[in-house]
Parts: structure tokens; sequence; C-alpha cells
């Protein structure tokens, strides 16, 4: 009798936002008061946005949240809103795309607020600026994932892949790091806002997903040495001297470099063509694409071809940037010819 293969599963431990978007002509220099042509609250956080990324990416518009008979992986949001309507409103959109909300934590503490990102988007070039406000993203602590049932699970409930950022308290993230490796759950780290890490948090690390800031901050290296492929390629060895298996470094307009363990594998993609409307959650998008190109090749039991992911991720990113908002403007897996 033939057996079926198990959906592959990926939990995004991270923020849940609110998001206040203003669009404006252009980003207020100091001092400057101005008057935005539109403003938009919706749903983001960059671990939702990567949670709704990976669901999104995994289905097709016309598949109901309640069903998971066409999705290609199980995903499962870790995090905490406060009990306000915009937590509500988070834990519902996330819902309507197909996430398994029972691990979102609601506090009833008195004056917990859900989490917020007061977001400018200048029009003409569809780049933004972002203030956070973390709110209750902050109530999660180590002990709250030192043990953490979905990481430590057994057998087909355990995910294959568990994402992170760090919009949460980093203590957070490199415990849930060290209880990820102690249960052989593998990891893909994409540590914005960038913050300096100790060494153990990239020791045994299977995907690290950095920008240009971020690659820098971390590897100690100024951001000048990112503007050849040979300085990427440097770079990139810092982090695998560290012990990360795959380093991801997204340049924007100018691609994303890619490289493997002893630089088995390496090179710079090309960005895909796009008609920049808003750059929001492009970079979450490609993360959620990726980490389903992880995963789905784990589950085949057939080997990752790292290239293909990141021209996928690519592709879906772009699709992301040339549409307002951040969950709104992720692409469905069939608007994406794969």
């Amino acid at each position: 009798m033939a057996t079926t293969t198990p959906t592959p599963r990926i939990t995004v431990l991270g923020s849940l936002n609110i998001d206040l978007v203003a669009y404006v002509s252009h980003h207020p220099l100091p001092g400057e008061t101005m008057t935005a042509n539109s403003v938009a609250v919706s749903p983001g956080g960059k671990g939702a946005n990567q949670a709704v990324a990976c669901a999104k990416l995994s289905r097709s518009h016309t598949t109901t949240s309640s069903s998971s008979a066409e999705e290609t992986a199980h995903i499962t949001m870790l995090g905490s809103v406060g009990a306000d309507s915009y937590g509500t409103l988070l834990k519902d959109n996330l819902s309507k795309h197909g996430v398994d909300v029972s691990g979102v934590h609601v506090l009833t503490t008195p004056g917990s607020k859900t989490g917020m990102a007061m977001i400018v988007v200048d029009e003409p070039t569809g780049q933004n600026r972002i203030i956070l406000s973390p709110e209750a993203n902050h109530y999660l602590q180590p002990e709250h994932v030192s043990s953490v049932e979905n990481l430590s699970a057994k057998g087909q409930d355990r995910p294959d892949l568990l994402i992170m950022q760090l919009e949460i308290p980093v203590p957070t993230v490199l415990q849930a790091l060290k209880t990820a490796k102690e249960n052989g759950v593998q990891v893909l780290l994409n540590p914005a806002p960038a913050v300096p890490l100790p060494d153990e948090a990239f020791e045994g690390l299977a995907h690290l997903v950095v920008n240009e800031t971020e690659a820098s901050i971390l590897s100690g290296l100024p951001e000048s040495e990112l503007d050849t492929e040979e300085g990427l390629e440097k770079v990139g060895k810092v982090f695998l001297g560290k012990g990360v298996k795959t380093v991801i470094i997204t340049l924007g307009g100018r691609g994303v470099f890619y490289m493997t363990s002893n630089g088995e594998k390496k090179g710079l993609v090309q960005a895909e063509k796009a008609k920049v409307v808003d750059t929001t959650a492009a970079g979450d998008t490609f993360v959620g694409m990726y980490a389903l190109e992880v995963v789905t090749a784990a589950k085949g039991q057939k080997e990752f071809e790292i290239e293909t992911a990141v021209r996928k991720a690519n592709k879906a990113a772009a699709k992301t940037v040339e549409r307002a908002g951040a969950q709104d403007s992720i692409p469905w897996r069939d608007e994406l010819s794969l």
C-alpha cells in the first residue's frame, strides 16, 4: 500500500503588529510637517507577515482557511497580542489566510496593547521608514520558549523549520534557537532589525537571511564590502565560519547573493524587474517563499536547489512590491508562474 508524505510544517515565532501606514510625496525632513496623500491601517509585524507569506504562497487564493487539502505546508504562528481590537484583527487575518493561531497568546493584563508599527512610504520610490512600538511582543520571554510544545513535539507534529526575526526580545530568540537545536528542528533566522548577536546564535544555523545593513552589523565588516561579488563572498565566509550552513544576502535592486557551507555553492541572482509601489513586506515574502522551498524539498527527500529557491523567492518578492500594504500585498501561490 502506498504511503502519503506528511505535509511539511513551518512554525513562525515572532512579532505581530498593527501597521499605521502614511503614503507621502517624500519622506519628511527634520522639523517638517506634511500632509499624507492617504493613510491605511493593516495587519503587519515581521513574524505575522512571514507566517502569512508562507500560508498564501503554499495555497491557491480559492482555498478556504478551513481547508488544508490543497496546502503545500502547514503554518503555525507563535506570538503575543493585546486584548484589544487590533489583536483580534491580527489573529482573524492570520486565520483567514490559513495560519494556525493556536500559539498566539492574548495578554489580559491591564494596559497591555498590541504592537504597532508607524510606516511612512515615499510614493515616488516605494521606499519606507518604520518606527516600532513592540508592546505585547515583548511579553515573550525565554521561559516561554524553553520547552515550547510546538518545538519539542515528536514525529509528524514537530515542525520541519522554525522561522524567527528580532522584533521580539533577543534573549527569547536565543533560547528558542537552543530549544530548536535540542529537538532537531532546523532554523531560518532573519535577524531584523539587526543587533549584534553572540556566536552561539550562528552555530548550526541552517539558514541566515539578511539584507545589506544586517549583513554589515552582524559580520562586523563595513557595508562597502557588499558592493562587489568578492566582498559579498568575504562577508558570507564570516557567517559560514561561525557555523551557518546557508547564507542569503538580499541586495534590493541588485539582486540576492547566496553561499553554502564551505562555499560549495555561491552566486549572485539578479533582481526581478518590477514597478515599485511599496517595499513593505517584500523581504518577508522572500523569506516565506524560500522557506517553502526548503521544507518541500526535505519532505520530498530530494536535494534542496538553493539557486532555484532564491529565484522563486525573488519572483514572489517582486510581485509584493508592485502592491501597497503588507500582508495584503503578498501574492497567493496561483498568482505566480513558478
